[in-house]
């Protein structure tokens, strides 16, 4: 694709007032405009989940949260991980050895130009949660690093 067709596709979504999805690429269940995003989420939020910021290490509630219950995704309330899968990777951030099945999607982050990553996000409304590593514990050996603005908890 062009240049010229890149930044024409760009306009158009811009005129047309809906989000584009920074945090993943595709079409998912549930959509809304960047006004709608910006009226449900606190600044820190937008930023997260919709264009691909990281909160401050340590600064999220859900970090040290040791209740058993799941964590959902704040965009659009789909159970996202359980607290049993959650550990402390004394990185600052919740993390999780792995996701509920069907929850979430991934794509290759290459953002840092020294490093390539795993980005995940949510697989219903593409909201940006975190990524993911390969020094988790066992059995999976994965770390889902992930921004605790992205969630909610909900007590089992």
């Amino acid at each position: 694709m062009q240049r010229r067709e890149v930044l024409a596709m760009g306009t158009a979504l811009l005129a047309s007032n809906v989000t584009p999805s920074f945090a993943a690429e595709g079409m998912f269940e549930i959509t809304r405009t960047t006004a709608e995003w910006k009226a449900m989420l606190t600044p820190l939020q937008y930023a997260v989940m919709r264009e691909e910021a990281t909160e401050k290490a340590f600064s999220s509630p859900l970090h040290d949260n040791h209740a058993e219950g799941t964590y959902l995704c704040r965009g659009c309330a789909l159970p996202l991980y359980s607290s049993k899968a959650k550990f402390d990777s004394g990185t600052g951030w919740p993390s999780f050895s792995m996701a509920l099945k069907n929850a979430v999607e991934t794509k290759t982050d290459r953002k840092l130009l020294v490093l390539v990553r795993t980005e995940c996000h949510c697989r219903r409304c593409g909201s940006h949660l975190g990524h993911i590593f390969d020094d988790g514990p066992k059995p999976t050996g994965k770390r889902h690093c992930i921004n605790g603005v992205s969630l909610e908890f909900k007590a089992a």
